[in-house]
């Protein structure tokens, strides 16, 4: 059984309806978690059989999943998807997902292939990042360390090809719901940004983290941080609390992740066991 969860914050109702199609064809329950508690959002989502409206305060796009993956647990379910409202995919793309998951047990978490508006990767499996890595994303222009950035991103990687990682952008995560008991949930002192690469490596210490390109997902990936000084306020503290949890310079988990990954790709081999 698959459910999923969209934490939304003051959403577009459009955006949020064109995530809804092709989930709600293929989960049994959809939970749409409202960060804004908005009657609108709530109105709109009665119009659904299978989605269930959660009212939330707002304590982050972690925390604000959480109260979803608990009721999922509750409920039974065997996968969990956690996507933005800012997806536009078919129903058959999140079916074969759940298909290459049933045929592979030993993967925790299954990501696909996301593309920007532009029909470009987005390059969202990546190494787990370093401080340098993330510092030069954000704060200098793309021509500078571009070497660099090519490695962070896995550019060089065969895109067309099934690889594993230990970090997968969080737009969009199949999550087998036993992972997430062996790995736990979000850590919910991270309000937003760092979450999604604290938990994939949490869950690819025991399972698999694959990227799957054979599923299709555009983003229309608004990366505010970069036009909202307020955000950008948000993303550099919860970075300072992910490096203060993992390790800045000294993370040798990382270093033994990334040459892994480096490895695999390098060999043409998919799976990093």
């Amino acid at each position: 059984m698959l459910t999923a969860s969209i934490v939304t914050y003051k959403v577009d109702l459009d955006e949020l309806g064109r995530a809804l199609e092709p989930v709600t064809s293929v989960a049994k329950r959809v939970f749409v978690v409202d960060n804004a508690r908005e009657a609108r959002v709530e109105d709109f989502c009665s119009g659904y059989a299978n989605v269930t409206y959660i009212p939330h305060d707002n304590d982050g796009y972690g925390a604000g999943n959480n109260a979803a993956i608990r009721l999922a647990m509750n409920m039974g379910a065997d996968y969990h998807l956690v996507m933005n409202s800012d997806l536009v995919f078919e129903a058959d793309d999140l079916r074969s997902m759940v298909e290459y998951m049933d045929a592979n047990p030993d993967i925790g978490l299954l990501h696909p292939r996301i593309l920007g508006l532009d029909g470009r990767d987005q390059y969202t499996a990546r190494l787990i990042p370093t401080p340098f890595d993330l510092i030069i994303r954000r704060f200098f222009p793309g021509w500078i360390f571009k070497g660099s950035r090519r490695r962070y991103l896995l550019q060089d990687a065969d895109h067309s090809r099934i690889f594993d990682v230990h970090y997968v952008q969080g737009s969009f995560m199949l999550l087998r719901v036993s992972a997430l008991r062996d790995a736990g949930l979000f850590d919910e002192r991270f309000f937003m940004y760092p979450e999604d690469i604290d938990l994939s490596r949490r869950v690819a210490e025991r399972w698999r983290v694959t990227y799957f390109p054979h599923a299709t997902v555009t983003h229309a990936h608004r990366a505010a941080s970069y036009a909202n000084l307020k955000m950008l306020r948000i993303h550099m503290a919860n970075m300072i609390r992910y490096f203060n949890k993992w390790g800045w310079l000294c993370d040798p988990a990382r270093k033994a992740a990334n040459r892994q990954t480096l490895r695999r790709i390098a060999d043409g081999m998919g799976r990093s066991r």
